[in-house]
C-alpha cells in the first residue's frame, strides 16, 4: 500500500504547494496528488494555481516522490492532445514518477472557456474519445482521430517517455470503472467502494487503485472540525452538486446547511491516530492500494509532522 499527500491547490499558492511536497517526501509519503482546478471551491480558500507548473517544479525538487493529478479533465478546458503532451513531458522530467489522473470534470472549472458543460452522457462520451486520443498519441507517430465530439488532425507527441504514465480514470459508478479498465491503466475513486474495484478488475483492470480519504489534523478535535468546516464543507454537498455548480459563490450557498457535526462524522479529525487508521483500513479492505490523505486542518506542517512521527508507524 502506498500513502499519498493531497496538495490542496485551492487553498495554497504555488510556492507553498511546492514547499509542502518537498516536506511530504522528507516525512515519508510515497506520492503527492494535486487537483487541477481553475477556480477554488470556496472564495475563502483563495487560490488555484496551474497544477502542471507546480508538478514540474516539484519533480525538479524531489527525488523519489510520486506525482499525480487528481484529477485532470481532458475534454473542455483542455484538449486531450495537450494533456497527452503535458503528461509525457512531466513523465520525462520526473523520471517516470508521474500518474495521469483523468476525470469527466466539473462545471466549476470547465465553463470558463465559454464552451458550455456537457450532460452526464455527453461527458462520458467525451471522456472516452479523449482517452482514445491520448492512447493513440502515446503510440508515437503522426495520428488523426475523428470523434463525435473531439478531433485530432495529423499530430505527433515527439517527446515520449520510455515508460508511459499510468492513466488512472476517476470513477463514481460502474460505467466509469469499466472505462478505467478498458481505456486506462488505473482506477481513481473518492469513496471506499469495493464495487468500483470489483468492476475495474472484472473488466480486466490490473493497475493501481487510487482513492482519496478526507482528514483534518489539529492539536484538538474542535480545531480540526472548525477548520475543515470553514474551507471544505463543499465536499459534503454530493457529486451531483459538485459537478454542476459554476462558481465558488454557488458552492457557498449549496454548503450553507452543512454543519460542523457533519464534518466530524465524515472526516477523520483531531490528534489521535486511531480515526485515521480506521479510515485508511476501510479503503484498504475495499481493495485500494494508493490512498491519498486530504488534510483540511489548519496547519499543513503540523499534519506532516503528525504523519511522520505517529501516523505512518500505525499505518
Amino acid at each position: 500500500m502506498k500513502l499519498g499527500y493531497k496538495l490542496a491547490a485551492e487553498a495554497f499558492g504555488p510556492k507553498e504547494l511546492i514547499r509542502q511536497a518537498v516536506r511530504a517526501e522528507q516525512a515519508g509519503f510515497d506520492f503527492v496528488e494535486i487537483s487541477d482546478h481553475y477556480h477554488p471551491w470556496l472564495d475563502v480558500q483563495g487560490h488555484s494555481p496551474f497544477a502542471w507548473n507546480v508538478l514540474s517544479a516539484i519533480a525538479m525538487k524531489t527525488d523519489q516522490l510520486g506525482l499525480a493529478t487528481g484529477v485532470t479533465c481532458p475534454t473542455v478546458r483542455y484538449h486531450p492532445a495537450i494533456i497527452a503532451q503535458a503528461a509525457a513531458t512531466l513523465a520525462i522530467i520526473s523520471d517516470d514518477r508521474f500518474t495521469l489522473g483523468i476525470g469527466a470534470g466539473e462545471r466549476l472549472n470547465e465553463h470558463v472557456v465559454g464552451q458550455g458543460f456537457p450532460s452526464v452522457r455527453g461527458r462520458h462520451e467525451r471522456l472516452v474519445e479523449a482517452l482514445d486520443i491520448i492512447n493513440l498519441l502515446w503510440q508515437g507517430g503522426y495520428q488523426s482521430y475523428e470523434g463525435k465530439h473531439l478531433q485530432l488532425e495529423d499530430a505527433q507527441v515527439f517527446d515520449l517517455p520510455s515508460k508511459l504514465p499510468v492513466i488512472a480514470v476517476a470513477a463514481g459508478g460502474k460505467q466509469a470503472a469499466e472505462l478505467a479498465a478498458t481505456h486506462g491503466t488505473g482506477l481513481f475513486a473518492t469513496e471506499p467502494r469495493a464495487d468500483l474495484v470489483e468492476t475495474f478488475t472484472g473488466a480486466g483492470g490490473n493497475g493501481p487503485k487510487y482513492a482519496e480519504a478526507s482528514v483534518a489534523w489539529a492539536p484538538s478535535k474542535d480545531e480540526a472540525v472548525k477548520a475543515a468546516h470553514e474551507t471544505t464543507r463543499w465536499a459534503l454537498t454530493g457529486w451531483k452538486v459538485m459537478s454542476e455548480l459554476p462558481n465558488p459563490v454557488n458552492f457557498e450557498a449549496a454548503a450553507a446547511t452543512v454543519r460542523p457535526e457533519d464534518i466530524a462524522e465524515q472526516f477523520a479529525v483531531g490528534p489521535d491516530p486511531e480515526p485515521y487508521v480506521k479510515m485508511v483500513g476501510e479503503y484498504k479492505d475495499a481493495g485500494y492500494d494508493h490512498i491519498v490523505l486530504m488534510n483540511a486542518g489548519p496547519d499543513p506542517d503540523g499534519f506532516i509532522d503528525f504523519f511522520a512521527k505517529e501516523l505512518k508507524g500505525h499505518l
